[in-house]
């Protein structure tokens, strides 16, 4: 009995950017007596299904964008006489279709380290339960990732988590529903250990992959501090003393190490908070923008954000502050026109972010918009072969639709078109070329250059184009630029770096 780690994926590239934490987490919540876990992760090459036994345990990851791929992998282990079990975001928030769809024998919800051994060893038994339930454990009880099982140069950046769950309740996002709204900090010896580790094994780029790394505003101090009872205040004032002191404990690693978050836009209003991550080694950040005007920020419950040339503003103290900014922002909301497009591109040329990506409005699953969507049709909503659209993940990615909300001055056609001009306007030569100035190397603005190529062609043209020609072109070119792009991330081994005291 041998146990698989899968993450499905559509598209293979050779290479990934960033590690797939889970699948590293759960094999190191998977009891010695099991033996090591087979881990594949199909971004990188797809499943061999000669590899799976009848009689072993397979473990499928899924969120909602590979959930129909992760389908797929669950039926092929299934034939094969393997023990399928599910679990990720989308296990948690569709148990029933997963049993239904995906040839499970079971489906684990909620955080998994600590009940998949639980799963693991009630299959040995011959007892397993059809869905197990992994709530919300404290950040002292993350699992710290097995990177033992990293194969060789396959990775640009590997992955730390710090803290789970976000306090904000944006209509787009699902994850303050999944992962919670009170943050769960993990301690910062277990954070550390995890790097160092990294560190020794040539890992010099490193994602802090959280929620948000900024738990904690300065004007939610504020607020609580107006209220009679000190309570809440003291736990925030907590939290934001725990994100200090992990950040006083990242500044003793190496210099060269690099880590990436992603953060509020608030936190450039706090300038000790940039400061401490300057001095972390924390390089760069996602900052969800999402929109560039009051009205789009207002229907996405992201008033806390500003617009135009303030927003421009906000966004240039991250620099200021030696952190770049990798800006995410959000077409289609009801309230863009076509104007909105050569607006968003002009104010993220004008803040001078490092990176940016500029995504479609979908209603994922879990989220407030999901849910208004759902119920916005009457009577049947439009199918494509017998699937509805509001179980569009299930819908085959060559006839899935691009665009699924009306909008009242746009077709899907022009939202689509005009989401990619705004990329290839971002992403032009002379444009990336400009941009490389943050690199003081001419090495580093070439580096620059074909990294910001292969950001573009892996999340660009694969995830707009409805042209599989497109698709197909994008995959082979981010193969070949990808492999010179992994050497420029990759950092000398140090084998003999210890814990800093």
């Amino acid at each position: 009995m041998r146990v698989h780690l899968i993450n499905p994926s559509d598209l293979s590239f050779g290479l990934a950017v960033i590690t797939p934490r889970w699948l590293f987490v759960l094999a190191a919540a998977t009891p010695e007596r099991f033996g090591t876990p087979v881990l594949v992760d199909e971004t990188l090459e797809r499943l061999d299904p000669e590899t799976i036994a009848p009689g072993d345990i397979v473990g499928v990851g899924i969120h909602t964008g590979n959930a129909l791929r992760g389908y797929e992998v669950g039926h092929i282990a299934r034939e094969r006489g393997a023990t399928v079990i599910y679990g990720g975001i989308h296990a948690t928030l569709f148990p029933d279709e997963v049993l239904e769809r995906g040839a499970a024998h079971a489906v684990v919800s909620g955080d998994g380290d600590l009940v998949w051994p639980e799963a693991l060893a009630d299959c040995e038994a011959g007892a397993l339960k059809p869905r197990y339930d992994g709530g919300r454990i404290e950040g002292t009880r993350f699992r710290p990732a097995r990177w033992d099982l990293l194969p060789k140069g396959r990775y640009m950046w590997a992955s730390v988590q710090t803290v789970r769950g976000c306090p904000k309740h944006c209509s787009f996002c699902s994850v303050w529903r999944t992962d919670g709204q009170a943050p769960r900090n993990r301690t910062a010896s277990s954070v550390i250990g995890e790097v160092v580790e990294l560190r020794r094994r040539g890992f010099r780029f490193i994602a802090l992959a959280d929620d948000n790394f900024y738990p904690v505003s300065l004007q939610d101090l504020a607020q609580a501090a107006r209220h009679k009872d000190p309570t809440r205040l003291h736990e925030l004032e907590a939290l934001r003393a725990d994100r200090f002191a992990l950040m006083a404990d990242l500044a003793k690693l190496p210099k060269d190490t690099v880590f990436f978050t992603q953060i509020t836009m608030e936190a450039a209003e706090d300038p000790e908070f940039l400061d401490a991550m300057q001095r972390a080694h924390i390089k760069g950040v996602l900052v969800g923008v999402e929109s560039v005007t009051p009205e789009g920020l207002k229907s996405v419950f992201k008033n806390f954000n500003l617009a135009g040339d303030a927003l421009a503003a906000r966004l240039r103290l991250f620099r200021e502050h030696g952190v770049h900014v990798l800006g995410s922002f959000i077409f289609g909301l009801p309230t863009d026109r076509p104007d909105t497009f050569a607006a968003t591109a002009a104010v993220a040329e004008q803040a001078g972010i490092t990176f940016a990506q500029f995504v479609m409005l979908t209603p994922f699953p879990g989220t407030i918009d999901f849910e208004k969507w759902e119920r916005s049709f009457e009577g049947e909503p439009p199918s494509v072969d017998g699937v509805p659209i509001t179980r569009h993940w299930l819908i085959p990615a060559a006839k899935r639709p691009k665009f699924y909300m009306p909008h009242p001055a746009m077709t899907p056609d022009e939202i689509r078109a005009n989401t990619q001009r705004v990329w290839d306007r971002f992403y032009a030569l002379p444009q990336i070329w400009t941009r490389s100035r943050c690199v003081p190397s001419l090495k580093g603005r070439l580096g620059f250059l074909l990294i910001s190529k292969l950001y573009r062609q892996m999340y660009a043209n694969t995830g707009i184009s409805t042209d599989s020609a497109r698709r197909s072109t994008s995959v082979r070119w981010a193969r070949l630029i990808s492999r010179p792009c992994q050497r420029l991330f990759a950092g000398r081994p140090m084998p003999d770096l210890q814990v800093p005291s």
